[in-house]
């Protein structure tokens, strides 16, 4: 009787490796990439993670949070015809949504106008989310180069800043993180574009574009993450104080009270 033939096992299929060397490698570059961007482009960088994410999950793209909120801001833009007033675009941190000084503010203060309210009321909807909880809003002032001089304004640093704070404070009013916020005035110093010709002649269409108050929106680094994260920790510290405080004082104006007998009547 013959010996049976012998049969070897069959060969086990190896396709996950080339998936899994794939992820490996896109994971590596990504990782380099942190390492080496000296001062990155962050909209450019959520980009390729969502792209590397992508490639990991079958090229299922989704958008990114900037990107998110860009449509957002766009659709609150479209919604309210404000699209002559307000512009929103991206540069390396992230959102730039910019707001017209002549449409904002009343001439030569730093006074809101009354359509200026529905437009913001809108925008801290959607920067209050929870999606955007670890990212800074720093507000920014702007001027063109014509001087002030008033006793309120003794120059555009003082207007500039003044309408980034009452922005902020309004932000604020309607409940935005403060602790995610700042207020800044740059005057004239950073304009959009050119405020007057080669002979220094005034671009009142210029002008108008560099009169503005920007409202930036973008994510956190890992220390700003850890004050801002320190920062929230003090302040509960601070409320649960205030509470204990508060709890004594009521115990104690409590037990004076119930010390106090009232004498029986003769």
């Amino acid at each position: 009787m013959a010996a049976p033939k012998y049969e070897a096992p069959p060969e086990e299929a190896e396709d996950w490796l080339v998936t899994y060397a794939d992820a490996i490698t896109l994971l590596m570059a990504f990782f380099v990439m942190m390492l080496t961007f000296a001062e990155f482009d962050i909209p450019a960088f959520e980009e390729a993670a969502a792209a590397i994410k992508a490639n990991v999950n079958d090229g299922d793209q989704g958008l990114t949070p900037t990107q998110e909120l860009k449509l957002e801001v766009e659709d609150v833009i479209y919604e309210m015809q404000a699209d002559q007033a307000v512009t929103v675009e991206t540069d390396n941190k992230g959102l730039v949504i910019s707001l017209a000084g002549g449409s904002f503010f009343k001439n030569g203060t730093a006074d809101l106008t009354a359509a200026a309210i529905p437009f913001l009321e809108k925008i801290v909807l959607s920067i209050s989310s929870p999606k955007y909880r670890m990212y800074n809003i720093p507000v920014e002032g702007h001027t063109d180069d014509d001087p002030i001089s008033t006793k309120r304004f003794p120059s555009n640093w003082e207007l500039s800043s003044q309408r980034a704070s009452t922005v902020v404070r309004y932000m604020a009013s309607q409940g935005m993180d403060t602790l995610r916020m700042t207020a800044v005035g740059y005057a004239d110093t950073r304009p959009k574009v050119p405020n007057r010709d080669l002979e220094g002649k005034r671009i009142r269409e210029n002008q108008a574009t560099n009169r503005r108050v920007s409202i930036r929106v973008f994510p956190m680094n890992l220390s700003d993450r850890k004050n801002y994260l320190g920062r929230l920790d003090e302040v509960d510290n601070q409320k649960r104080i205030k509470q204990a405080q508060a709890a004594k004082i009521k115990a104690a104006e409590d037990t004076a009270a119930q010390a106090v007998v009232p004498q029986p009547a003769n």
